[in-house]
């Protein structure tokens, strides 16, 4: 899904500005507060019907602290710095894990539009 500008609105925040690493800490630690898990994905084909992100790394079940977070984000970043790249949060209280947040934390530099 794009809007004017083929900007890619996938998640959470898509219709804002791009989050700023302390932003993107606070919604981390909000996560971490709420209990849930938090994993790393990133593709190239952000496509609506493209649901199978590749995962960077495993869920971190145990990480209490945001830091541990956003360095697997860095090292995302570096590795694929032409993917998307996006932070989901899964709610695993009912037995499964849930998605409870999902929002973009790396864009490529010249987007292009979804067909």
């Amino acid at each position: 899904m794009t809007h004017p500008g083929d900007r890619m609105t996938q998640g959470q925040f898509s219709f804002l500005p791009d989050l700023t690493d302390e932003q993107i800490t606070a919604q981390i630690r909000y996560a971490l507060k709420n209990g849930w898990i938090v994993a790393i994905e990133y593709t190239d084909d952000p496509r609506p019907r493209n649901t199978y992100w590749q995962k960077f790394g495993t869920p971190m079940f145990d990480l209490q602290d945001p830091a541990g977070i956003v360095l697997e984000i860095h090292n995302c970043r570096t590795t694929f710095p032409r993917h998307y790249i996006r932070v989901m949060a899964f709610d695993t209280s009912r037995g499964r894990g849930m998605p409870r947040m999902s929002f973009i934390v790396n864009r490529p530099p010249a987007e292009t539009a979804s067909p």
